[in-house]
């Protein structure tokens, strides 16, 4: 791949890429969410969010000749296969099924001699055979005729390769995080099997946040950061705490002022919120078994990569997703799975999904911002007698309030939220939670889709509320910089769990094993 640029709506993703790999090379890339990774992935498969959002910039290079990927289809036919980090099977369906699905080979019958091929009978005995070599080189015990339905989640990675090594063709083979929801035995059987597959000639392209995994079988290592190349070496000539820091490694400019980075020490020692044994059932981003105590008055950051479970903290502890252990709000236990409660009980949610369920798109942005507070607090409600009715006056004013206050861009308050910048859209959201006046603020990934100029407003705003306001606030957020310059601790969640907590001043290489999840086995190791 070279010189490969790509971008979304004028924000670019890609810089100027350089990607060489060899025949029977496992070469692993490494980089933290929005690093580019995957839209690299995206290029060289040419899936269709890639050719939708104009296309890129660069040349693919097979072979040593220039090819146009425009499609999976096309990818394919280049000799290209990927294994998605999401199962794409077909529950329904055989593994036989699942591994030939539009590569099905037919044979002819007496209908077909007459009417055509299209009449052909699929011919499942050579198909089975098919199946049976492509699994038996992954050595795997499993019949070919059986339904993917209820096989383990390992199994159905396994029939996921099986299928992209079943093509003729085939001669790079890409990996999206595919022990990420693995065993350890799993995991040990999918590397064997990437070996073995190197061996027969194949270039195997390994995308991983997982180091160990890249030091037993990658042969080369290329880290990417922030839509740039960092470095690319052999595995021979780095090491895992090198890896750690370059994948993080950056200049961290923090919003706080010099007497303000000791302000947490003189701050009220008191916890305001714990989290003991807290184990959430949110799809794709459960915990399990979380331990944190955030002190009144502070910014505590909840970092880590995707999928691992830093999202589904804050969306268990106001009740969207079946949650189970203690939740202690100022020394009393919350009532868990009860979003009322959570509200009733000083907690003020922004979402991570702010046009999915953060905001009524379709309605005014005085009423997306006073709509909680009617519900929760019977605020803005004028009563007369017996009959109560919404004060629309005084929505309005507090509304207009928030505008100037949050500075949000807008035509005025009957504006639809709609029609919105995503910067805007996300400071109604918060102003929607600070109606409530929360003790405690819940935001997370509040940078989500915005561009540079909006992330800083926001970041600006929340570093505002804290040192203004004393507000305790929680922010869950995939970008680490954005964490690290307003946090004043940081807890990294690996598999589920808090694999540490860090000062946003602690080393790169601290940082960067804790989200591989390898802080704690090299600690172990130390002693």
């Amino acid at each position: 791949m070279k010189n490969i640029e790509k971008e979304y709506f004028k924000n670019k993703v890609l810089k100027n890429i350089n990607l060489s790999i060899k025949s029977g090379e496992i070469h692993a890339i490494l980089g933290e969410n929005g690093a580019g990774k995957s839209t690299l992935m995206n290029i060289l498969f040419g899936m269709p969010v890639i050719q939708s959002t104009g296309g890129f910039s660069g040349d693919i290079m097979i072979d040593g000749e220039i090819v146009n990927i425009d499609s999976p289809n096309e990818a394919m036919k280049n000799g290209i296969g990927m294994v998605h980090q999401e199962f794409m099977l077909i529950p329904g369906f055989t593994i036989t099924e699942n591994i030939k699905l539009n590569r099905e080979k037919t044979k002819k019958n007496i209908i077909s001699k007459i009417f055509g091929e299209k009449l052909e009978t699929l011919d499942n005995k050579s198909m089975n055979k098919d199946t049976r070599m492509a699994l038996d080189k992954l050595e795997i015990g499993l019949d070919e005729w059986t339904l993917v339905e209820g096989l383990p989640v390992g199994h159905k990675q396994f029939i996921e390769i099986a299928r992209e090594i079943d093509k003729d063709n085939i001669k790079i083979l890409v990996f999206d995080e595919p022990t990420a929801v693995l065993t350890e035995s799993e995991s040990e059987n999918l590397l064997k099997a990437m070996k073995k597959l190197a061996n027969l000639g194949i270039a195997i392209i390994f995308i991983t946040h997982r180091l160990d995994e890249v030091m037993k079988v990658s042969d080369k290592v290329t880290v990417l950061r922030d839509g740039e190349l960092v470095v690319c070496k052999e595995k021979k000539h780095t090491h895992i705490l090198e890896l750690a820091e370059l994948m993080v490694g950056r200049k961290i400019k923090r919003l706080s002022k010099k007497e303000s980075e000791t302000s947490s020490e003189n701050r009220e020692k008191d916890v305001i919120l714990s989290l003991r044994n807290l184990y959430v059932n949110m799809p794709g981003e459960s915990t399990k078994g979380i331990n944190i105590d955030v002190k009144r008055g502070e910014i505590l950051g909840i970092g880590g990569l995707a999928g691992q479970g830093k999202v589904g903290i804050s969306n268990g502890i106001m009740g969207l997703y079946e949650t189970k252990g203690e939740i202690i709000i100022n020394n009393k236990k919350l009532k868990l799975n009860n979003t009322v409660e959570s509200l009733k009980n000083g907690l003020g949610f922004v979402s991570e999904d702010r046009r999915g369920i953060g905001l009524l798109l379709d309605t005014s942005i005085e009423m997306n911002i006073a709509l909680t507070a009617i519900q929760m607090q019977k605020k803005y409600i004028s009563k007369f007698g017996l009959f109560s009715q919404i004060s629309k006056s005084d929505i309005r004013e507090h509304c207009l309030t928030m505008i100037t206050d949050l500075d949000i861009r807008c035509r005025g308050p009957e504006q639809i939220t709609r029609r919105l910048s995503g910067g805007n859209q996300q400071k109604v959201c918060i102003a929607r939670a600070l109606t409530l006046q929360p003790d405690i603020l819940l935001i997370s990934e509040p940078t989500r889709g915005i561009d540079i100029g909006a992330k800083k407003l926001v970041l600006d705003l929340l570093y505002k509320l804290n040192e203004e306001l004393g507000m305790t606030i929680v922010m869950t957020s995939s970008e680490l910089a954005e964490l690290r310059s307003i946090c004043n601790r940081i807890a990294i969640i690996t598999e589920g769990q808090v694999e540490g907590i860090l000062s946003p001043d602690d080393e790169d290489s601290k940082f960067g094993l804790m989200m591989a999840g390898e802080y704690k086995k090299s600690r172990r190791e130390a002693f």
